[in-house]
């Protein structure tokens, strides 16, 4: 299990990024439609504006149940050994367990 305050953490992150999500587009499409370079750096003056945490590369995917960073399924939100556990006890419809 993930530390309270670095699952609250991650929470924040999603919630600035939300509210920045539309002015960072906008910015963007600026820029592409932009062919002078002075203007160009203006934009992307104002793409640097917004807090640091509200850029979506700052997000990390975490476990639904545990809040764990690592070995995440995208298909599942889980991490890997809940996910085993999960389609062990047969938790999970289409999942196959395998044994070697």
């Amino acid at each position: 299990m993930a530390k309270k305050s670095v699952i609250q953490r991650e929470k924040k992150r999603q919630k600035l990024e939300q509210k920045y999500r539309s002015i960072r587009q906008s910015a963007k499409k600026e820029k592409k439609k932009v062919l002078s370079l002075s203007d160009q750096w203006e934009i992307q003056r104002k793409l640097q504006s917004p807090p640091r945490n509200s850029a979506p590369t700052r997000l990390r995917r975490r476990c639904f149940l545990t809040g764990r960073a690592r070995a995440n399924y995208r298909d599942f939100g889980l991490s890997g050994h809940i996910l085993r556990e999960m389609v062990h006890a047969c938790l999970l419809p289409g999942a196959t367990r395998s044994s070697w």
